[in-house]
């Protein structure tokens, strides 16, 4: 019987500690892209955590200094630090792919495709055609290029350099996310200026046609030519916006992994 009290009293001490290193690994789930998407169940989503807290909780030092929680005032302060480190991870690796849809949104708006809108379960909202094809693009040049698994990676290792209760909120990388915001507007405006400029021309040359040539209807014809030509835009400029969002995606999970390894934890 002491034995077993023993025990139990044993595993009562790497309750707390389990349970913040899932919280840290369920932020990730709360915006990362593909994780955070209501078409996956929830008690999958729940069941894929306590799997990786399961992994990752052996990774964690034994000689670490846990921190002393009381009463359930200490835990609730611990609990929303651990989940903000993965959320700003997820946060921060979804910017590339909301920035393709944003693009799309744009040149979907000059083509005419502002009415025809779509739900996007991915993300949970409706959004333009045009911009959830995008979407779905960039979705897959970042499972492609390995950015799921970079993703947990970068949460895993989290813990050699921010130990359990030793992230403060102050610490957050506001820098590193606003660098990620000013570049994946540029990414949005570079993706979408190919369609903004050929829309532009065809818009002054129908300008020019129907000045010269009144009898033809040009509202009915510049619509069709306006989608026909932006698509076109789209599809020749197609592989040069992977590469765009690759790169954008390596840069932006190198800028999070400098940042875990730079934080300076507070005793």
């Amino acid at each position: 019987m002491p034995t077993t009290q023993a025990n139990f009293s044993l595993l009562l001490t790497h309750v707390i500690p389990f349970a913040l290193v899932a919280f840290r690994l369920a932020g990730v789930f709360v915006v990362a892209p593909m994780l955070a998407s209501v078409a996956t169940p929830m008690k999958f989503k729940a069941l894929l955590v306590a799997g990786l807290a399961a992994a990752v909780y052996p990774m964690v030092t034994r000689d670490a200094v846990m921190p002393r929680i009381a009463d359930i005032t200490d835990a609730v302060p611990l609990i929303l630090s651990e989940t903000l480190i993965g959320f700003v991870v997820g946060a921060v690796a979804s910017i590339p792919l909301l920035s393709l849809e944003m693009s799309g949104v744009i040149a979907g708006q000059q083509m005419g495709f502002g009415l025809a809108r779509v739900y996007n379960p991915e993300a949970d909202f409706d959004t333009d055609i045009l911009g959830q094809l995008l979407y779905y693009v960039a979705m897959g040049v970042f499972v492609t290029a390995g950015g799921l698994e970079a993703l947990v990676g970068c949460v895993a290792d989290s813990f050699m350099n921010i130990p359990i209760g030793g992230f403060r909120p102050g610490a957050a990388p506001l820098d590193a996310f606003v660098g990620a915001l000013s570049s994946g507007l540029e990414l949005a405006l570079r993706v979408s200026a190919p369609v903004s400029g050929v829309v532009l021309l065809i818009v002054i040359l129908l300008g020019v046609i129907g000045k010269t040539m009144p009898q033809i209807n040009i509202m009915t014809v510049g619509y069709a030519i306006k989608i026909v030509a932006g698509l076109g835009a789209i599809v020749f400029a197609l592989q040069s916006i992977q590469a765009a969002a690759g790169d954008e995606a390596l840069e932006i999970t190198r800028g999070i992994v400098n940042w875990t390894k730079s934080v300076v934890v507070t005793p």
